[in-house]
């Protein structure tokens, strides 16, 4: 199950936090609206909302920001400008494979930024379903302080999870996406520390990006596209070795 979250990783490794938190609070809030529009909009009866606002919270968003946005997605909230769910589809340098899960209040808007990504970097936007056939959808829940991988292993099995990764004290279970919520409240029932649960796309291929341009194109798109207020996820299959990576810094 290795790279389905490689640009993840490398947000991680290289966060600018401070610097983006408004463009984060956009991408929180919008979550959160779609999540208590497509569902009741209460955390503790509506899963994705949960997920939604526990993640919020986690990044330091207000409270009353929060409260705002699910009674945006409520209905009790004036709101002139509805959001829709949109996935774009391309390639981008070397022939790596980029999905991009996005919501807008402007179809054009967003398709031209997106479109623009793409072709600052010598990449392509695709019709839907270019891409989307690399990919599988799985529940992944991110976890902290594994201290006994044997014994995460035995739980991930027993709450109904198909694979594990371990890296240091930090781990992700992969499920099958209609059992991420009952793979999750397992785990925490568990004493296991849930920081994420949430449905990505995981590519069944990857691309070894082995050229240092290609790998400074390639992540100059990630970012470009990461960086748009209407983009909330940016999946793609590419593999970059350490010490092409090394060579950026």
């Amino acid at each position: 199950m290795a790279g389905h979250s490689k640009w993840a990783n490398i947000k991680r490794q290289k966060a600018r936090v401070d610097a983006r938190k408004g463009s984060l609070f956009t991408k929180l809030s919008r979550a959160i609206i779609v999540a208590a529009r497509n569902g009741l909009p209460d955390p503790d009866a509506n899963f994705r909302l949960r997920s939604a606002v526990e993640k919020a919270k986690a990044a330091g968003m207000p409270a009353e920001n929060i409260e705002r946005a699910i009674a945006k997605g409520s209905g009790n909230w004036t709101d002139d400008s509805p959001l829709e769910e949109i996935r774009y589809e391309g390639y981008g340098p070397g022939g790596v494979a980029v999905l991009i899960e996005a919501m807008t209040d402007n179809r054009n808007r967003t398709a031209a930024e997106v479109r623009e990504a793409f072709s600052k970097v010598g990449g392509s936007l695709g019709e839907s379903g270019c891409v989307s056939w690399l990919f599988r959808q799985k529940g992944v829940i991110s976890l902290e302080g594994v201290t006994d991988p044997e014994a995460l292993l035995l739980a991930v099995a027993e709450a109904g999870g198909e694979d594990l990764k371990v890296e240091g004290t930090g781990a992700e279970v992969y499920c099958d996406y209609t059992l991420l919520e009952q793979v999750a409240t397992s785990l925490k029932k568990e004493g296991y520390q849930v920081q994420e649960a949430a449905i990505r796309w995981i590519p069944s291929t990857e691309v070894h990006v082995e050229d240092p341009e290609t790998a400074k194109l390639v992540l100059t798109l990630m970012e470009r596209l990461d960086n748009l207020d209407d983009v909330q996820n940016v999946y793609a299959n590419f593999e970059i070795d350490e010490a092409v990576m090394e060579s950026l810094a």
